[in-house]
């Protein structure tokens, strides 16, 4: 867990390191040269986490669970919006349901901070969520990532999960996503992909999810344009800046 510069969020937790590529939006993953740098730091919870592929880091497939991070949340007195596993994903197929469970006792024990869970396994987060064991909690956002067409049907298992608040983030956006359906979705992220390898992002992409924001009455989040060096380009859209968050409707 640290003190995070994403700016939708305050601090970032991880209970949960290390994750396995499913879609296009994962080639360049952010957390992939993360984990591989503090595993070269020596930090045991990133070790084996990913290899070298070509000129770059990938995962491996090996998931870690950090017992001892579950602690983290209960020592922040002050209220912060929470990342969920910045560097994993709480619904890989290999995190076990009584971790999940544990997870969410924490994050029921501490609703002075809100917490922000985003995965690409929203069919799994909606058969979990629906067990017994989990109630809707007013400080847990879900949320699952889209960033093509081809993974638009991620929105409906979305949609069908039992929550407070639900996102989307459209990061890495890789191409039109203008026939996404936004019904019952609370807030929407946009941004293009950063780094060495960085994709393009066309700006009449971002209109058509402003333009589905406006008409679902969804909150819109323009976190970035990205490319190589994401700070020159900024993240002005329309001549404004955009941090819009969700309201709660419960």
């Amino acid at each position: 867990m640290a003190e995070t510069s994403i700016e939708w969020t305050d601090a970032t937790w991880n209970p949960v390191a290390g994750c396995s590529i499913v879609t296009a939006g994962c080639s360049n993953c952010y957390a992939m040269r993360m984990a591989a740098r503090l595993e070269a730091m020596g930090v045991n919870k990133y070790r084996g986490l990913t290899r070298k592929s070509g000129h770059r880091y990938v995962w491996t497939g090996k998931i870690r669970l950090d017992e001892s991070a579950l602690l983290i949340p209960e020592k922040w007195r002050k209220p912060r919006k929470i990342f969920v596993n910045s560097m994993s994903d709480l619904f890989h197929a290999d995190v076990p349901l009584g971790f999940i469970e544990q997870v969410w006792r924490v994050m029921e024990a501490t609703p002075r901070h809100t917490y922000q869970i985003l995965t690409k396994r929203p069919e799994r987060m909606k058969e979990v969520l629906d067990g017994r064991s989990f109630k809707i909690l007013p400080n847990v956002w879900v949320g699952t990532s889209v960033e093509t067409s081809e993974v638009l049907p991620r929105l409906e298992h979305l949609r069908a999960t039992r929550a407070a608040i639900r996102f989307v983030s459209f990061e890495p956006l890789l191409g039109s996503v203008g026939n996404a359906d936004l019904t019952n979705i609370d807030w929407a992220i946009v941004g293009g992909e950063s780094g060495p390898q960085a994709r393009p992002l066309e700006e009449v992409w971002v209109d058509e999810i402003y333009d589905l924001c406006n008409a679902a009455k969804a909150a819109f989040f323009f976190k970035q344009w990205g490319g190589r060096n994401k700070k020159a380009s900024g993240r002005s859209y329309r001549g404004s800046t955009w941090d819009h968050l969700p309201e709660l409707r419960m």
